[in-house]
């Protein structure tokens, strides 16, 4: 595409102010510039042009023909160009509604939300927590953070964000004595996911050991609250249990991580792709993402390796 061959914008701008009040003086206040530029400026447009576009009476300024036509288009293009800079200014603050599977917000988003709100003091975000899936839905939000399995959907943009691996846990204070018989202490159980305990001794080769006794909760969250408090040994996430391990209320319990096929994801319609609020959004979401992941180890141990270590 050959360029533009524009003249100068500042001196279009200043003939505009000039053409519209019909004053080089009140075009100057306008601009918040001197009488002696605007009138520069409305000169080397002549200059360019080769005609000219006032003509100076007693009376004031009066626009010659040509005048009156520049002058016209030359309003149009730089309201166009305002309308422009004022859509995408709002769309680039507009408030984001945002669906979250609670416990994600409760042990990844809020501790460290201030480095959102430093990153981006303009964008403004409401989140809406739950722990039902019928809730997650993208198109009742402009993104969704839930649990999924990562396949592609049709209109939808998916980002991976954390792997669902689960880990026993309980309080130091369970621990002193050395390692747990998980066939005697108490098991906490999550009524959303029913599953955990049973999964995750079978793969840590205690199939022998029955899901009996325990407390049973509406949620991870107070589970795995009851399990800082001392009443047991719950399930966790793994790449959910920063903040815990750090302030010491919570260990692991069994050095077996077992893996799942689900994963937290951030998705959204097709639609909201090129949405600048969400785009700082996601690339913010992804930078933490990296930050906060747990690393990988060089080789993953089996579950049976590692429970042979634990017994030792």
């Amino acid at each position: 595409m050959a360029s533009r061959r524009l003249p100068p914008l500042h001196a279009v701008r200043a003939f505009e102010a000039a053409a519209r009040h019909l004053s080089i003086t009140r075009a100057a206040n306008e601009l918040n510039v001197t009488v002696g530029a605007v009138s520069r400026h409305v000169r080397a447009l002549e200059l360019r042009m080769g005609t000219a576009l006032f003509l100076r009476g007693s009376r004031g300024l009066v626009l010659t023909s040509a005048g009156k036509a520049f002058a016209d288009s030359a309003r149009e293009a730089l309201d166009r160009i305002a309308d422009a800079a004022d859509g995408l200014r709002l769309r680039r603050f507009r408030r984001l509604s945002v669906g979250v599977y609670g416990f994600f917000v409760s042990r990844f988003l809020l501790p460290i939300w201030p480095t959102l709100k430093a990153a981006h003091p303009d964008l403004e975000i409401d989140l809406h927590t739950s722990s039902d899936p019928l809730d997650l839905l993208a198109s009742r939000f402009d993104a969704v953070i839930a649990v999924s399995d990562g396949q592609p959907r049709a209109g939808l943009v998916t980002h991976p964000l954390m792997p669902i691996s689960t880990v026993p846990v309980c309080s130091p204070e369970l621990m002193k004595n050395g390692p747990l018989d998980f066939a005697t202490v108490p098991l906490l159980h999550a009524r959303p996911r029913p599953d955990d305990w049973r999964r995750w001794l079978d793969h840590a080769d205690f199939t022998d050991i029955p899901m009996q006794g325990g407390s049973s909760f509406e949620s991870l969250s107070l589970t795995i609250e009851a399990a800082a408090a001392g009443m047991g040994v719950a399930i966790a996430i793994e790449g959910l249990l920063a903040p815990d391990l750090a302030r010491g209320n919570l260990v692991r319990a069994h050095p077996a991580v077992r893996p799942t096929r689900r994963q937290f994801v951030l998705e959204y319609e097709q639609r909201m792709a090129d949405d600048p609020a969400l785009t700082a959004f996601v690339a913010w979401l992804n930078n933490a993402r990296s930050q906060q992941l747990p690393k990988k180890p060089t080789a993953r141990k089996t579950a049976a390796k590692a429970g042979a270590e634990y017994a030792r």
